[in-house]
């Protein structure tokens, strides 16, 4: 038998979305997104906006987010990605170009007490 194929969703240009979505698989946003969102995988393309409370395993930006973002595994700012807003994830990558101007807590580097407060940070990475 063949693998299971992937679920995709596309918010596609011209589409603004304004409410709460919940998704599985692969979310693709090139149109404009508000609210709340929980998913698996979620990409911002470049021409994407999303100004949200999101949770999601992966988020990558490659456009603009505004909000909180809680990433189970990783958050990925492309070079031409900006995130503004509070960012809880486990693992971060932001490209040369990207720009994060967020409060940033990495799961990754808890101390051993597991408290977060003391790892927060402010961050400005301008591009």
């Amino acid at each position: 038998m063949g693998k299971k194929a992937e679920n995709i969703s596309i918010i596609d240009q011209g589409l603004t979305v304004d409410g709460n979505i919940t998704c599985t698989g692969k979310l693709i946003i090139k149109g404009v997104v508000k609210g709340n969102l929980e998913g698996e995988t979620v990409i911002i393309a470049e021409e994407g906006a999303m100004a949200a409370e999101a949770t999601a395993k992966s988020v990558t930006i490659g456009g603009s987010f505004e909000g909180t973002i809680n990433a189970d595994k990783e958050l990925i700012v492309l070079s031409t990605g900006n995130c503004s807003g509070r960012v809880v994830c486990y693992d971060l990558v932001v490209e040369a170009g990207g720009v994060l101007n967020a409060e940033v807590v990495c799961m990754k580097q808890l101390p051993a007490d597991g408290n977060a407060a003391s790892t927060v940070k402010k961050v400005d990475f301008s591009g």
